[in-house]
């Protein structure tokens, strides 16, 4: 159900200014300590002092490097920006996401609830769960309240949020009619991300659908090919990873230059 909108939603942005302002602070540290560094009153054996030096001088132009990445980042994924990629990607995940009347779909992983609002404005006879830890670097980002405030503000009420970690998620069996998730698990460090992915579909109903985006890379996922073999030998059908870097979501230019080759919606249907 949708209701008249309260205020405009607040998404928040995927890369907040948090993540801009540590490493410039860093940097402007760095060179500071080049400096002291390079003072023959502090430091009077000028090859050790010249070495500290030089190591903080490389230490400063890499984070304000860093700085400077966050920052296009941070303009790139702005909902409010021109590019507004963080947009375009919400939207055509959810296009993904269909329910059937009065059932029930899970975003894991639902941070400010742009997808599990997104998804349940596309499905108004059926039920949203977003579900986070909403901890780690976007706890003070992200929040269950900003989500339930992001609902309100859309007029959407078939939508609510619960607590829940990806590893081991909160819900029974075949519980949900549809699943789905946007660039989580690739930040889950020191886990099978393949086993992760076979944990959110342990609650999809037979029959229900999934759509999940992340950076399916090697590195982070292994040979995803031979999980999609997998999946069809388990039983699912319509099994597809679909490459989103070749202009769906983003260029492959701009997929490299922001760290997301790789990235890709693994679809299918239990």
């Amino acid at each position: 159900m949708k209701l008249h909108k309260s205020r405009e939603p607040n998404y928040k942005n995927w890369v907040p200014m948090s993540l801009v302002w540590g490493p410039l602070a860093g940097s402007v540290g760095c060179l500071g300590l080049a400096a002291v560094c390079g003072s023959k009153k502090i430091i009077p054996n000028r090859k050790l002092g010249k070495t500290l030096a030089d190591g903080c001088l490389l230490a400063g132009i890499g984070a304000a490097a860093t700085a400077g990445w966050m920052s296009m980042l941070h303009r790139e994924f702005s909902y409010d920006g021109k590019r507004q990629m963080a947009r375009q990607i919400i939207d055509g995940i959810a296009e993904h996401v269909e329910l059937p009347e009065n059932g029930v779909g899970l975003d894991v992983g639902c941070g400010s609830g742009a997808l599990t609002i997104a998804c349940a404005k596309r499905n108004p006879e059926a039920r949203m769960v977003g579900c986070d830890i909403w901890s780690g670097a976007y706890k003070a980002v992200f929040t269950k309240k900003l989500c339930e405030e992001n609902a309100a503000a859309e007029g959407v009420t078939n939508a609510s949020f619960r607590e829940g970690n990806a590893l081991n998620l909160p819900f029974a069996d075949e519980s949900f009619d549809a699943v789905t998730s946007n660039y989580v698990y690739h930040n889950i460090l020191g886990q099978d991300r393949q086993e992760i992915l076979l944990e959110t579909l342990r609650v999809l109903k037979k029959g229900g659908t999934f759509a999940i985006h992340d950076i399916f890379s090697k590195a982070k996922y292994g040979e995803m090919q031979t999980f999609v073999k997998k999946l069809r030998s388990m039983g699912y059908e319509k099994v597809e990873l679909i490459n989103t870097t070749n202009g769906m979501f983003m260029s492959l230019s701009e997929a490299k230059w922001m760290a997301l080759s790789g990235s890709a919606l693994l679809v299918g249907k239990k």
